[in-house]
């Protein structure tokens, strides 16, 4: 039988794309499973999630370290006794220390709620309003020392409607999220991604020149 393609999954509050991912792994021939699911705070709600569906958990408090370096020690080894081969940030709201990221070269995959290389960092959707952006979207790359940077591996693209708010917009992306991050850690799982330095290949991707247009011609 092939070994799975082990998972931590790190999250700091719902963990809704680890819910998402959840759900993949139980289907069956899903190439991952997750091992554990860690976080930063004990009050994370993900937390009882995972213990309900019989997965290993894991609290490392941030608070309880004189650094952020002494904290992602702990956080590794604690990754590290499970014996895990990729890390999946999924609304882990801790920036790694290039250490950390350094002991899993290109090991770390994140989503984020924008189309990178675009409205890095925090208030996404905000800043995504307030520039007059007609499409907005989320991306799933390969973790880099640099905040939100590294290869992109896929993005998915949403209108921006008139009268939306940060919330309605989160929320339809959101479902992308949901539909793109189970995606392409299906693809690392079977071996198709391949990576040259910033560039990020989906091996066997269907390739697609549908075009979104906001608004509409």
């Amino acid at each position: 039988m092939t070994r799975k393609l082990r998972l931590a999954v790190l999250i700091s509050g719902r963990g809704s794309n680890m819910q998402a991912l959840l759900a993949a792994t139980q289907a069956p021939g899903y190439p991952a499973e997750i091992v554990v699911v860690a976080s930063n705070k004990a009050s994370a709600a993900g937390l009882e999630t995972a213990r309900a569906a019989g997965i290993a958990t894991a609290v490392v408090p941030h608070t309880g370290f004189p650094s952020r370096e002494a904290f992602d020690i702990a956080m590794d080894a604690e990754l590290r006794r499970h014996d895990v081969d990729l890390v999946v940030l999924a609304g882990f709201m801790r920036v790694l220390t290039p250490e950390f990221i350094n002991r899993w070269p290109d090991r770390i995959v994140n989503i984020h709620p924008s189309l990178l290389p675009a409205f890095r960092g925090l208030h996404t959707h905000e800043r995504t309003i307030e520039a007059g952006c007609k499409i907005a979207g989320c991306t799933v790359h390969i973790v880099r020392p640099e905040l939100d940077d590294g290869p992109i591996l896929a993005q998915a693209a949403v209108p921006v409607l008139e009268g939306d708010t940060a919330d309605t917009l989160a929320a339809r992306i959101l479902e992308q999220e949901h539909r793109l991050y189970p995606s392409v850690i299906r693809a690392i799982a079977e071996g198709r991604v391949s990576i040259d330095g910033m560039l990020a290949r989906i091996n066997e991707a269907a390739p697609t020149a549908q075009p979104l247009l906001n608004p509409a011609p």
